[in-house]
């Protein structure tokens, strides 16, 4: 088995620094501290911010197949680095060890696609000459890098959350600074050793662990252009009020549902639903949340779920066999649990689970909950879904809109009318036919609308988001001929 260091440093300007240990790092299935990491305060973070201001030109003026190259780089290095970043996760975020190497696939996907689009960035000849007084002029647009850029990342997917930031960022040539979970920082400094052994401008990059009080910084400093959040809406739209003017893209929380129509495949839906409910133990902000189903199949599907989510095996991440680990915290688990018996109280009824030891709850279902329950309206993150069922597709959909929050959503169904009415009528930022709200594929726009956030990540809408277009206009000389016809 791979082994972990005692400690790790954090990266100022592309370099490892080790100012002290301040930060304990625990294995979320044991509870005892794993390791330690340095932990930035206010003057390294500001350090690192104004080393990305003076990264900015340099990082600007890169060519497209430098920056290419260090996208690749890391791709190799990765994937060298394969089974030290999976164990990783299932230490520093109780990730069971099948989903913590999904996650480091997913993680060399991203930045591969970010080395392919990174020579991509085009634009585009734009005709002007629209109205008599335009003759003779023509337009040339392209993308400019925005400039220094502020990335905060969660806890969840530590590699792939934080890789969504880092990789179109390079890919277009902006400087950043970056703060992991402190609860998982491990992830992000691991990408950071891999980055230290390019090529990038000095200031390129900062890795900064820090805690929440002490990183306002990373929000409120005019020098940033773009603040990049992925975690809870709380804090995401906390955050958008204290940025000032710099751009901000906010990826927040969701409760999503899965439809099940009548016409379908049951075996499938059971698999993928079990799946989009527990893994990652349910901390997934496209994680099933709400299963509704049609009247007609409610009670054969009902039985397969509870049947089959008694059988996940639940326990230590490292074992090949768990499904579903820790929650992140005991705090969280306790939050949850609690929202269960809230629900139970309520007049709901209890399929599967409800039992809480520690940081471990069982995968838990649940039916007939009150639709004014935090279950049902607040964001669960954890291994609990609830079922409830429709008689009428348009109803249906009306159910899944019923909520705060618009991430992604998932429809068993071959009616395609069906599908192309979910698609014009759910408020949400993804449809998943035939599969999940869960799934996402790195290169796809990926985001949500509500509270469930602003703008959209996938490589390519990111580095949209992290560009500016600059606008080229030429005017030709005109012969006297045509400067009399333009009335001039």
């Amino acid at each position: 088995m791979v082994k972990l260091k005692h400690v790790y440093p954090l990266y100022l300007a592309n370099e490892a620094q080790q100012p002290n240990s301040d930060l304990e790092v625990t294995d979320k299935y044991t509870g005892e501290v794993a390791f330690r990491c340095a932990l930035a305060d206010s003057k390294t973070i500001e350090a690192g911010i104004a080393a990305t201001v003076e990264a900015a030109e340099p990082m600007a003026r890169m060519a497209s197949y430098e920056r290419q190259n260090v996208l690749q780089h890391c791709v190799d290095r990765f994937k060298e680095r394969f089974d030290e970043l999976a164990h990783a996760l299932c230490v520093e975020a109780g990730k069971p060890i099948n989903d913590a190497e999904g996650e480091v696939t997913r993680l060399i996907d991203t930045f591969r696609i970010a080395a392919e689009e990174s020579v991509r960035m085009t634009g585009e000849v734009q005709p002007l000459d629209i109205s008599k007084r335009a003759r003779g002029y023509q337009g040339i647009w392209k993308r400019v890098p925005i400039g220094p850029c502020s990335f905060i990342s969660p806890f969840n997917f530590p590699l792939n959350l934080a890789a969504h930031k880092i990789a179109p960022a390079i890919a277009v040539g902006c400087p950043f600074v970056m703060k992991p979970a402190s609860r998982t920082p491990l992830g992000a400094i691991i990408m950071g050793e891999v980055l230290a052994e390019t090529d990038l401008p000095k200031g390129a990059f900062s890795i900064l662990p820090a805690s929440r009080d002490g990183a306002d910084l990373f929000t409120e400093d005019e020098r940033l252009k773009l603040l990049s959040f992925t975690g809870s809406p709380g804090v995401g739209w906390e955050l958008k009020a204290k940025a000032g003017k710099k751009k901000v893209v906010l990826e927040l929380g969701g409760n999503a549902a899965v439809i099940v129509d009548r016409d379908a495949d049951l075996d499938d839906a059971v698999e993928r639903i079990i799946f989009g409910a527990f893994y990652q133990s349910g901390q997934s902000c496209i994680g099933v949340q709400r299963i509704i189903i049609h009247a007609d199949i409610y009670d054969d599907l009902q039985g397969r779920l509870v049947a089959r989510a008694g059988k996940l095996v639940a326990g230590n991440p490292h074992d090949r066999e768990t499904f579903i680990g820790p929650m992140i915290d005991v705090k969280e688990a306790k939050r949850l649990d609690g929202w269960i018996q809230e629900a139970v109280q309520g007049g709901a009824t209890l399929l599967c689970g409800g039992k809480r030891e520690g940081a471990m709850l069982a995968a838990t279902l649940l039916e007939n909950v009150d639709r004014s329950a935090t279950l049902v309206r607040e964001e669960a993150f954890g291994p609990v879904a609830i079922l409830s069922r429709f008689t009428d597709f348009d109803a249906a959909l009306d159910e899944v809109n019923d909520s705060k929050f618009g991430l992604q959503a998932g429809i068993f169904t071959h009616d395609l009318f069906k599908t192309l009415d979910a698609w014009d009528r759910l408020e949400v930022g993804g449809v998943v036919i035939n599969d999940v709200p869960s799934y996402r594929v790195d290169n796809m726009p990926y985001g949500g609308v509500k509270d469930s956030g602003l703008g959209r990540e996938g490589v390519r809408f990111a580095m949209e988001d992290m560009t500016e277009i600059r606008n080229l206009v030429i005017r030709r000389r005109e012969t006297a001929a045509a400067k009399h016809h333009m009335g001039e």
